[in-house]
């Protein structure tokens, strides 16, 4: 999985964006819950906090270096202020022959590097604002639960019974389609547990060692933790971009930094346009529309 997020947010969390969860009516009293589902109640509840705050963070730290890209700014146009006016000096100069053509032809070669290193930190100026904008725009929540998309079954299989069942149970866990697992580890990895890919993604889902640290995978090389770690960060991108399988996938490859910084669009990257191309092309042959908000889709229950 080969991340090119810029180095704009390679100091910033990856987030997960919030889903909003369904509405909650405030104010009227309700009967008090039972005590399981109290417990159950705040285990639902605090993965959609966490998501608030990574969104936050996310935000912060995008702001946080736009505002650094503005300090730059005045040297910048300063810089660019001293090369005119050193062009208008030599040029009286040039006019009597008293310096010669090279010398003053130089203030123009100044001009020029000066005007692009401000046009260039405008243009990162505007990517920033365009990350920032698209960072606080609401993601229309995916339906969860029974109301999914039919589809249908397509017979797989890594050709290894464990990890068929590891990709079963944790697409289960995180309610993602297993079939959307199994397009994806093949993609990755082609099933090699030992895969390293040359930026240093591991194991059969190719996680970088950024994303493993973030899901707790301690061994990237252990399928079940791979699988888990892998599972898990489909089915955050798949609730942060609104069940789009296309950016989630987009997201997988490139990071969902990346994905917002284009818009909530797939980057125009050549190797990350092609992975979402090759996996969607197989994964919609279950039925499912790439660029719909559909769920993520829980397993059935099915015995090998």
């Amino acid at each position: 999985m080969k991340k090119r997020v810029p180095q704009i947010f390679a100091s910033a969390l990856l987030l997960f964006c919030s889903v909003a969860a369904s509405a909650q009516t405030k104010g009227a009293k309700k009967p008090a819950a039972a005590p399981a589902q109290t417990e159950q109640a705040a285990q639902q509840a605090t993965p959609t906090d966490d998501l608030q705050q990574f969104r936050q963070n996310f935000i912060k730290a995008a702001q946080d270096y736009r505002a650094s890209l503005e300090l730059l700014k005045a040297p910048y146009e300063s810089d660019l202020q001293k090369a005119k006016d050193q062009q208008e000096k030599l040029k009286s100069l040039y006019t009597d022959g008293l310096i010669s053509r090279v010398e003053f032809e130089a203030t123009g070669t100044a001009i020029t590097d000066a005007q692009a290193k401000l046009d260039d930190l405008q243009k990162q100026i505007a990517q920033a604002d365009a990350s920032i904008a698209a960072a606080n725009k609401p993601v229309e929540a995916p339906v969860l639960g029974d109301a999914t998309v039919a589809h249908a079954d397509i017979a797989w299989s890594t050709g290894n019974v464990k990890v068929d069942g590891l990709i079963r149970l944790y697409a289960k866990r995180y309610s993602v389609d297993p079939y959307l697992v199994f397009c994806v580890m093949h993609q990755e990895s082609g099933f090699g547990a030992g895969a390293t890919s040359p930026v240093g993604a591991m194991g059969l889902m190719q996680l970088m060692p950024g994303t493993a640290a973030r899901y707790g995978v301690t061994n990237p090389y252990d399928p079940a933790q791979s699988i888990m770690g892998g599972t898990h960060y489909l089915s955050d991108l798949l609730r942060m971009f609104g069940g789009r399988v296309d950016l989630a996938l987009a997201g997988y490859n490139a990071g969902e930094g990346a994905v917002m910084k284009y818009g909530n669009r797939i980057p125009p990257y050549a190797e990350t346009q092609a992975y979402v191309r090759t996996i969607g092309t197989r994964y919609a042959q279950s039925g499912v529309s790439l660029t719909a908000k559909t769920s993520a889709r829980p397993t059935k229950s099915k015995t090998k």
